[in-house]
């Protein structure tokens, strides 16, 4: 039963990691990756599940942390061009 839950989970992460080489924008880019992280988190949560080692389940952990925030970082940084703060917009008629 998990041996057929990481074969599901290892198409998946190919139709993930064809969607980031093909992705149309850069955001879909960005979304297919994270959705690899996610399932590269859950393929390594079935493996220590099918070896009886707990103790990979931590490793998920770090490794959710670690994807979320570089997300976030990277998702920042391609919006802003950089990671400082947000430029200012002006509004019509300001100079």
């Amino acid at each position: 039963m998990f041996a057929a839950a990481a074969a599901g989970v290892l198409v998946a992460m190919a139709l993930a990691l064809t969607r980031a080489c093909l992705g149309p924008s850069v955001f879909d880019r960005i979304l297919a990756v994270n959705s690899f992280s996610t399932l590269t988190i859950l393929l390594i949560a079935i493996h220590g599940f099918l070896t009886e080692r707990p103790e990979f389940l931590d490793i998920c952990l770090v490794y959710a942390l670690i994807n979320f925030i570089s997300t976030i970082a990277v998702t920042k940084y391609i919006e802003n061009r950089g990671f400082g703060p947000a430029p200012k917009e002006e509004e019509p008629g300001e100079v």
